[in-house]
């Protein structure tokens, strides 16, 4: 698990302050950290082409140039003259050895990006538009200096000293490439401060385990799912709930369904029920009155789908033990309904951080996991954002395995946000895992795909 930081000039400040160490000396060890890079992974007399603004960002490309002057065919390209005293120090000492500056891009080996950082908010003229444009299109191993300029699609973003929020916006996803944090001269450790947003690892997966011999399947608790008109997701669901570890699983309607002979099915909820699921392909099968019986008890619940779309939502949220499981325009729905906002989904999708926030203030007691290309996690001010999932996963039934995964590790007696935490990076590591071409991924490969976790 790693911190994420809405700025970091704060924390450079810090090290101005507290630790004696100069903005000189933490761009020179930024500019180390792109040059290390470059050397670990190309050889000597490779071209290197580095884009640099007029800003502190291009400072850090014009320094990294002069470290690799000599051992690299190097060249700095200006969109600017700098302008930041860090810039106009940096280009003094480039020219005092002689590297080279070009005015045309050519195809390179290494396209290093370091026209602007993360202090720039505005918007890019037609020229760098149009230049950007033309860095995509050369033949080069793509390379962002802290992070990607507006429209470059990097290879890899080489990030200063921590973990941007704004990186993980699923806009930005495009853009990103892999990513490393660059160490700017201290451990993380000192550098970065208290947060309350993390990125998680693959590693943090914690599945459940059975240590325990003397055991039954009571022992693994028992997740009731809602069975509505469009059967097929509670059934997915259910199915992924089995395979990851619920004991028991029943769904629950008022129809008779065909369903698979290792899922049990009632028109009533078990007495034994540990954990209840709703809302994949509900549908309006269940009355107000049935429904209300459903829920009628505090067992931790996973809520997902339709149920956004439908009133009693409202009652739902005072439930002490409940993760909700929203994509993009289901959450607009609840900000809605709440009145927490009335926004479009594209405001949603540039605001993601800012609507998590006020909706887990609002309701901090509720489990929010918010689906997107970066999934949001979030309870209580505690903020987690999973970023291995794939585009594989852009495929229907996907959601309903993941409500599954929650719903079984509910049933397992899981706390909310542990649930919602460790399904999510089960779901996006099966993602990951799987063998095939990405668009041919289905909500069985997924449910197959559990048992080799």
């Amino acid at each position: 698990m790693q911190k994420l930081f809405e700025e970091v000039g704060s924390l450079d400040a810090r090290c101005y302050k507290e630790f004696g160490l100069s903005e000189d000396i933490l761009m020179e060890h930024a500019a180390e950290g792109i040059a290390s890079y470059i050397r670990d992974n190309f050889a000597k007399n490779s071209k290197v082409t580095v884009v640099c603004g007029s800003g502190n960002n291009g400072a850090d490309g014009i320094a990294c140039s002069r470290l690799l002057h000599v051992d690299y065919d190097v060249s700095i390209y200006y969109t600017k003259e700098p302008k930041s005293k860090m810039a106009l120090l940096q280009q003094k000492r480039s020219r005092a050895i002689g590297v080279k500056e070009t005015n045309e891009i050519l195809a390179s080996d290494v396209l290093v990006d370091a026209i602007v950082g993360t202090g720039f908010s505005g918007e890019f003229n037609l020229e760098l538009k149009k230049l950007i444009n033309k860095m995509n299109s050369l033949e080069a191993f793509k390379i962002a200096c802290d992070v990607p300029s507006s429209g470059f699609y990097a290879d890899m973003t080489l990030t200063m000293g921590a973990l941007k929020k704004s990186m993980f916006l699923d806009a930005n996803k495009e853009f990103i490439g892999e990513f490393r944090v660059l160490d700017l001269g201290l451990s993380r450790e000192i550098y970065e401060t208290d947060t309350s947003w993390h990125l998680l690892d693959e590693q943090d997966l914690k599945l459940p385990t059975r240590a325990l011999k003397n055991t039954h399947k009571g022992s693994f608790g028992h997740l009731a799912l809602a069975c509505g008109s469009k059967s097929g997701a509670s059934i997915l669901s259910s199915k992924a709930a089995l395979r990851f570890g619920a004991g028991l699983v029943t769904l629950v309607g008022y129809e008779n369904e065909m369903i698979p002979h290792s899922i049990m099915y009632s028109h009533e909820l078990p007495y034994n029920t540990s954990a209840l699921a709703i809302g994949m392909g509900l549908g309006d099968e269940f009355s107000d009155k049935e429904l209300a019986k459903f829920l009628n008890n505090s067992l931790p619940l996973i809520a997902d789908a339709d149920i956004f779309h439908m009133p009693i939502i409202t009652e739902i949220l005072k439930r002490k033990k409940l993760v909700l499981t929203p994509h993009a325009k289901e959450f607009v729905a609840l900000l809605k309904r709440t009145k927490l906002a009335d926004i479009s989904v594209e405001e949603l999708q540039a605001n993601r951080f800012k609507y998590v926030e006020i909706f887990t203030k609002a309701y901090p007691e509720v489990t929010l996991l918010l689906k997107g290309a970066n999934v949001i996690i979030a309870k209580n001010e505690e903020y987690f954002i999973n970023p291995h999932g794939t585009s594989a996963l852009a495929k229907g039934g996907s959601g309903d395995v993941l409500s599954g995964l929650i719903g079984a590790l509910l049933a397992q007696g899981y706390e909310e946000l542990d649930a919602a935490k460790n399904a999510s990076l089960a779901h996006t590591t099966l993602a990951q895992s799987y063998k095939g071409a990405d668009f041919s991924l289905t909500p069985e490969d997924l449910i197959n795909g559990i048992g080799n976790l």
